[in-house]
C-alpha cells in the first residue's frame, strides 16, 4: 500500500495552482504556516486544525527500558513527544466514508 509522498514542493505547487499566488509567494506561505505550527508545538501548545486533526505534545516520564541484544535494563530519560490525532472527518475520508461536511472540531 505504498502511496506517493507529498513534499513541501508539492504543497507549494498546490497553493500556487489553487490560490493564484506566485510560486515564490506560495513557497513563503507554506513555509510560514509550517514554521508557525512547529513553533507552537515547540512551546508545548496543541495545534488543532478543524476537519483535519490535532497535533499534541505529550510529556513522557522516565522509565526503565531493556536493551534487546543484552537484556540489560537501561533508564530512558523523560522526554516530550508529538502525537497526531486525526479528526473523525479525516478518518472517514481516509476510509472512503462520505461525510456530511460539517466540521467536528477535532
Amino acid at each position: 500500500m505504498a502511496g506517493r509522498t507529498i513534499t513541501r514542493v508539492d504543497l507549494c505547487e498546490a497553493v500556487y495552482q489553487q490560490v493564484g499566488l506566485s510560486r515564490i509567494e506560495s513557497a513563503q506561505f507554506v513555509e510560514m504556516v509550517l514554521k508557525e505550527i512547529a513553533d507552537c508545538l515547540a512551546r508545548g501548545e496543541t495545534v488543532k486544525l478543524a476537519s483535519f486533526g490535532s497535533f499534541v505534545v505529550r510529556e513522557k516520564g522516565q522509565r526503565i527500558g531493556r536493551n534487546p541484544k543484552t537484556g540489560q535494563e537501561v533508564p530512558i530519560a523523560p522526554r516530550r513527544v508529538m502525537v497526531f490525532k486525526p479528526s473523525s472527518i479525516l478518518k472517514s475520508r481516509i476510509n472512503g466514508i462520505p461525510s456530511d461536511g460539517a466540521a467536528d472540531g477535532d
